[in-house]
């Protein structure tokens, strides 16, 4: 059965990341887009939403793994832990967001490692002259080291199967398409909009809700049967930020 609450999760992480990673992620679609030779607006468009398309493919591969990690955990009953080191991986991602703390950066580091093997076949398939290229290089541009990413992917390790973690990563990649084509097609004006402040803030402050709740979720003794069912407190908390707006 597919969670909604934990889609909506996904879909919300995404997006507010996203205003974060237009610089970097913004500035790959802007070469991407200029990389293209086709004097087509309309195939270098579609050019543009298969590069999308991989990107999502490789987050969904990479949630379905964390995924099945998680499910293991769970069965080795160490559900607690785990839904405890997605909550602190959330507030890492809300003090990165809003620029106060930037211990992510970490996380990126040891991503790099895995980076250099990987950027060559990127590379190779420069410059990109279809769809099918397009489509293998956004799958492994999924893979450039992003700390939102690997926080993403540590609340994917909380959903109680690998299919689950798939379609969470999934909904958070969807989550990102808006200001990642925005990136790639809009005004300079729009750009800068949607790379104001005030976004990422509302964005972080949402995130420590999320965080909050997930931490509650573990560790509260009346929700501690719930541990099969990680991504309720965050549909709690969707509830919750929309009766403030």
């Amino acid at each position: 059965m597919i969670d909604l609450s934990a889609l909506t999760t996904g879909l919300l992480l995404g997006f507010f990341s996203s205003t974060h990673c237009l610089g970097m992620c913004g500035g790959i679609m802007g070469a991407l887009t200029m990389a293209v030779e086709s004097p087509s607006k309309l195939r270098s468009g579609a050019i543009v939403v298969c590069y999308n398309l991989g990107r999502l493919s490789s987050y969904a591969l990479l949630g379905a793994v964390f995924g099945a990690f998680g499910e293991t955990i769970y069965a080795l009953g160490a559900a607690t832990v785990l839904r405890v080191v997605a909550a602190l991986l959330l507030f890492a991602m809300a003090l990165y967001l809003a620029g106060w703390w930037r211990g992510l950066l970490k996380l990126e580091a040891l991503g790099q490692y895995l980076w250099r093997y990987i950027q060559p076949f990127g590379r190779a398939l420069m410059p990109v002259r279809g769809p099918l290229p397009a489509l293998g290089l956004g799958f492994i541009w999924g893979w450039l080291p992003c700390g939102l990413v690997y926080s993403a992917l540590g609340y994917a390790m909380t959903q109680p199967a690998a299919s689950a973690g798939a379609l969470f990563m999934l909904a958070f990649g969807v989550g990102t398409l808006p200001a990642i084509l925005l990136a790639a097609f809009a005004t300079a004006r729009v750009r800068s909009w949607a790379q104001r402040r005030s976004l990422r803030l509302a964005g972080a402050l949402l995130l420590v809700v999320f965080a909050a709740w997930t931490l509650y979720g573990a560790l509260a003794p009346g929700h501690a049967h719930h541990n099969h069912a990680p991504a309720a407190p965050a549909s709690e908390a969707v509830d919750h930020s929309h009766h403030h707006h």
